[in-house]
């Protein structure tokens, strides 16, 4: 066997990694820092549970069915502003480890690489709290969900929806105490391109980084910071004007599957949805003080009682879906590709990152930088008002 799905369809979930019963694949980068399926056919046995648990080919119909749409914010101010948007993820996370759970997400290895890990203790969860903008490697992880599933824990597992339905199709069977969490992914970026913007960050500061958030903030929810805490040292910028978040969000970097997404879908695998509820204030403005709101989507009965075990945790309103999803296009379409990509991706180890950046990312126009600066100073102002 030489190939488990055609490689531009590959989300690199490490199913087929996880159900190997030979070890005989290994997750290798690819020349943009991609991981993919190597088999060893010395040691393959064409068994074939590669291609059983591969969630691509393994794509099923969506089921119809009932989904519930809020808008939320975790009513405890410090965990929601140490959260990427509501804080709502905490809450899942709190009352799954107070049953003796384990609650597996993305958090950053001791390099800044962004791994799925578990943590079993409430004092643990901020590792895993925040978004990681670039694909997190899920390396055994799946298998260790299994582990704990069989020993009668209870599991939370957060991830993207790609990640969800890689570790359902790897486990074959529905668990009583397995809950999932998937987002409203916009597309993975690559780890590699990831460490060269840490490397150029840390030859620049010329010192060592202790602590990174992508969700800083200090100008607001919308207006949210990439912050990256050096030895002796700080960096701090909007994300509209960091380098990174520009190759990102302009879609420069992202793995081949996301620009044709076989998970972007109303009726989701996932007991939970969570994302930032960007156009709330279309939709509620009255929920809306800038400190961050989540748009919870229930896709279960599961999810239904997860909600209902924190509800009284949250202030929260019932949210039309389509109304939300239209401000949260990412939910069902995927994005487009840069016509720089290939550029990008050629360059990106002979060109100093910086200048590649400026190569390859669009550029926004003088009307749209004067609009983003007054934004930003009005924003400073209703700050200092507060």
């Amino acid at each position: 066997m030489s190939e488990i799905v055609k490689k531009s369809l590959c989300c690199g979930c490490h199913a087929c990694y996880n159900i190997c019963p030979k070890k005989a694949i290994t997750m290798k980068d690819d020349k943009k820092g991609f991981k993919y399926p190597i088999i060893d056919n010395d040691i393959c046995i064409n068994c074939n549970l590669c291609k059983n648990v591969c969630p691509i080919l393994n794509n099923k119909n969506d089921v119809e069915k009932k989904v519930y749409a809020y808008a939320c914010y975790n009513k405890n101010i410090d965990e929601r502003l140490k959260s990427s948007s509501g804080g709502i993820f905490i809450l899942f996370a709190k009352e799954i480890i107070k049953k003796n759970g384990v609650v597996f997400g993305a958090s950053f290895d001791k390099k800044f690489n962004v791994v799925h890990s578990y943590v079993e203790k409430i004092e643990e969860l901020g590792t895993l709290m925040t978004s990681k903008y670039t694909q997190s490697i899920i390396g055994n992880a799946y298998s260790k969900v299994k582990y704990f599933l069989k020993k009668g824990r209870y599991v939370l597992f957060t991830g993207t929806p790609c990640q969800i339905e890689g570790l359902y199709s790897f486990l074959k069977k529905d668990y009583e105490k397995l809950y999932t969490q998937d987002i409203i992914c916009h597309g993975v970026p690559s780890p590699k391109v990831w460490r060269k913007y840490l490397d150029y960050q840390k030859s620049f500061y010329k010192d060592s980084i202790k602590n990174i958030s992508f969700r800083d903030k200090s100008s607001g929810w919308k207006l949210y910071r990439i912050k990256i805490l050096f030895k002796s040292n700080f960096y701090s910028e909007v994300h509209s004007d960091d380098l990174y978040m520009q190759v990102f969000l302009k879609n420069v970097c992202l793995r081949d599957s996301c620009y044709n997404c076989q998970f972007k879908k109303k009726y989701r695998k996932s007991d939970v949805t969570l994302a930032d509820y960007w156009g709330v204030d279309n939709v509620h403005p009255e929920m809306n003080d800038d400190n961050g709101i989540s748009l919870l989507i229930i896709n279960s009965d599961k999810g239904k009682e997860l909600f209902n075990s924190v509800k009284g945790d949250m202030c929260y309103l019932e949210t039309d879906f389509n109304k939300a999803i239209k401000y949260n296009s990412a939910m069902l379409n995927s994005v487009n590709h840069c016509k720089k990509e290939k550029i990008f991706f050629d360059k990106l180890d002979v060109i100093r990152f910086d200048k590649l950046i400026k190569k390859c990312v669009p550029k926004r126009s003088f009307l749209r930088i004067m609009i983003d600066k007054l934004k930003r100073k009005l924003k400073k102002g209703l700050h200092r008002k507060k």
